[in-house]
């Protein structure tokens, strides 16, 4: 049960990347007119790695269309539509030179402040110039926003959105707004980040995010587990020693040593990327396949965890981390934590799931492992 791609997906779990293109042979309503996707950051590492190439898979699969879709780049860096087509390049893989060009010229760059006015009007009025084109339905208007920035900023850049960037009134259409995890750095700040997005739009154009739920091997999680006759009878503390869950990566901070000692590995990492593999893995079948729904699980196997004890905690920071110009020489941030956590209800009592994570490692690996018990009288010894 190990691996995984790295394709990202723009929801929580709800659509499989894998099965995205079966969709075009159902009869769904679709929504016409023109749509105009925000990447707000768009100069950083998660939108060169994860968020643009998320982005041209869609692209491959006929998801979008170059008619009927718009994509703008929005960050402090100056720069020309080509210099961030350029960026974002060499991250985008498997396609014929054509065929990449052709996703590439739907993207458009920006440059501006996250707090300023000046250049979300730029951004607007770049947005209606593609919306009223020849090629577009006129009078619908759909706006998607992803921001792939720190969440420092995310109050300041929504008011600016909410100010600047909405769809018209006039128009028929929507308005979304997508942050991506970390959503604070603690639970007051994730309250207070929450208050202030829900001052600015409703809950129905607040999509939040981890876009570790895209990859595959988190997306098979609900199938293997519960619609698998052979597991279902053996998930449980009767036949189960013991569960690991692992991120790897065989590289440092590459450039983000600044923002990566703010939060620390188990920010970064574990309490949300592995967290939610971890509830994938313990929870008990939902109702139903809605969010609402595998949510509650959730939330459910999370109240039955027991307080973490600190003897079962291993914290670490490689070799060469503050060599970093950006990181403070004397930072104790660790970019390696493992840590037990136990379920304390009938099916997990006494199991220990084992969550680890770590930067600059001898390999790069994201694995789920499920250690079954020894068989009674075995002769394998």
């Amino acid at each position: 049960m190990s691996g995984g791609s790295d394709v990202s997906s723009p929801s929580s779990g709800r659509i499989s990347t894998s099965s995205l293109s079966d969709l075009k042979d159902l009869d769904l309503s679709s929504e016409s007119g023109c749509l105009s996707i925000v990447v707000l950051g768009a100069s950083g590492d998660l939108a060169k790695k994860k968020t643009f190439p998320a982005l041209f898979n869609l692209f491959q699969q006929g998801f979008i269309q170059s008619g009927e879709v718009h994509i703008f780049g929005y960050a402090r860096s100056d720069m020309s539509d080509d210099g961030l087509r350029e960026r974002i390049r060499g991250y985008l893989k498997g396609a014929s030179d054509e065929h990449l060009s052709q996703f590439l010229q739907l993207i458009k760059y920006v440059s501006g402040s996250y707090d300023s006015g000046e250049g979300f009007e730029l951004l607007n009025k770049t947005i209606s110039e593609n919306e009223t084109s020849e090629n577009n339905q006129p009078g619908n208007s759909r706006r998607l926003f992803y921001l792939a920035l720190p969440p420092s900023v995310y109050p300041s850049v929504c008011k600016m959105i909410r100010s600047y960037c909405m769809t018209p009134s006039s128009h028929t259409g929507w308005t979304r707004v997508i942050v991506e995890k970390p959503f604070g750095k603690d639970l007051d700040s994730a309250e207070e980040l929450s208050a202030q997005l829900g001052e600015l739009f409703d809950e129905e154009q607040l999509y939040r995010i981890d876009h570790y739920l895209g990859k595959e091997l988190v997306q098979n999680l609900l199938v293997l587990r519960f619609a698998n006759r052979f597991f279902l009878p053996l998930w449980n503390r009767d036949n189960i020693d013991n569960v690991q869950i692992v991120f790897r990566e065989d590289f440092g901070t590459d450039g983000r040593g600044g923002y990566f000692d703010q939060y620390g590995i188990i920010r970064d990492i574990i309490q949300n990327h592995l967290l939610q593999v971890f509830c994938l893995v313990a929870m008990e079948k939902p109702v139903s396949l809605s969010p609402e729904h595998i949510r509650d699980e959730k939330v459910k196997v999370l109240q039955s965890v027991s307080c973490i004890n600190h003897d079962e905690v291993v914290l670490g920071q490689y070799d060469g981390y503050k060599d970093d110009p950006t990181v403070p020489n004397e930072s104790n941030t660790p970019t390696f934590a493992s840590v037990v956590l136990r379920v304390h209800n009938e099916r997990w009592d006494g199991v220990p799931f084992v969550l680890k994570a770590g930067k600059a490692l001898s390999s790069k690996k994201a694995e789920i492992r499920v250690q079954f018990k020894d068989a009674p009288g075995d002769i394998f010894r």
